[in-house]
């Protein structure tokens, strides 16, 4: 990038967001804390607005906004493509949102650009799981939003599944995260004094209250990261045929899947599993491809099926 585009971008970042650190431009932009700082005079004396405070970071005064700005055709068809991805994995309402932001965006490309996209939209197409449906209907997730932002106390109903009741519970949302076609909230509930998983499609009333929470949650990132520690998690280790890891390239993701290693005739592949119950029911669908490396309970799992298998049959 040279540096015209470089300082011409790092305006539009600056006009991104209320604060940007001056370590933030130079991670994205893979330059120097000298580099940034020579470009922020630049923009200063092309007479743009910009306030710098020690420690803190640059910031844009307020009214200050750039002339329209030209897409080149590549980001132009990436708006495309996010369209289409959420169209099948957000609400309706959201949806209709980023649709109404899309239109403002494609007001301001070139004609080139807005007749490239109408050419290219038949040819891109989202597909989901027909098993995953129900898990995008959750018509919740602006409320739910706006109540983490406003640290406002949620009322709702939610249906537990795994017990077969349903119940009104007050909640403090702290974030939410889509997995497996599913929408997961995660919050602190009142009524169990803990922090817990719901699943958004399972929220059958949604109240926003007046009162705001004091308490002060952990983020998303860190949440999930404490409860990956604390989590009775089993490692796994097998050792899978080439010819077949290319066949499980998603589904492993389904299963804990870490990393893998390349042993030049197959591939050691390492899992942590919640369940080795469930794993080893997905194991048998490869068994005859791999083999177990760790744990033996994995092996006697494994063994266990097979013998009730071979009665069965």
């Amino acid at each position: 990038m040279n540096r015209i585009d470089r300082v011409t971008s790092i305006l539009i970042h600056l006009q991104s967001k209320k604060i940007v650190k001056a370590q933030e431009i130079a991670d994205r932009f893979e330059i120097s804390l000298r580099t940034v700082y020579r470009d922020i005079k630049t923009l200063d004396e092309a007479g743009i607005p910009i306030v710098g405070e020690a420690g803190i970071g640059y910031s844009i005064m307020d009214g200050y906004r750039l002339p329209p700005i030209q897409f080149t055709q590549e980001e132009a068809t990436s708006f495309l493509m996010a369209e289409k991805v959420i169209e099948q994995y957000i609400d309706a309402g959201n949806y209709n949102r980023y649709k109404t932001a899309l239109y403002k965006i494609k007001a301001v490309l070139r004609s080139s650009e807005k007749q490239f996209l109408e050419e290219i939209d038949p040819h891109i197409l989202v597909l989901r799981n027909n098993y995953g449906d129900r898990g995008m209907k959750g018509h919740y997730l602006q409320g739910i939003l706006t109540a983490i932002n406003e640290k406002r106390v949620v009322s709702m109903v939610y249906t537990d599944l795994a017990h077969q009741n349903t119940n009104t519970r007050n909640i403090e949302p702290v974030g939410i995260y889509l997995q497996n076609n599913f929408w997961y909230l995660i919050a602190y509930c009142r009524l169990r004094n803990d922090y817990r998983t719901f699943r958004v499609d399972r929220i059958s009333g949604f109240e926003l209250l007046g009162e705001m929470f004091k308490k002060q949650h952990p983020t998303l990132n860190e949440y999930l990261e404490s409860k990956s520690k604390i989590e009775n998690l089993t490692t796994i280790k097998i050792a899978v045929e080439k010819n077949i890891a290319k066949y499980i390239s998603t589904q492993k993701y389904y299963y804990g899947f870490v990393s893998e290693t390349d042993m030049g005739d197959h591939l050691e592949m390492n899992f942590l599993s919640a369940s080795t119950k469930a794993f080893a029911g997905w194991y048998l669908t490869i068994a005859a491809y791999s083999r177990i490396i760790a744990p033996a309970s994995l092996k006697t799992e494994i063994r266990g099926m097979l013998t009730l298998i071979s009665e069965r049959i």
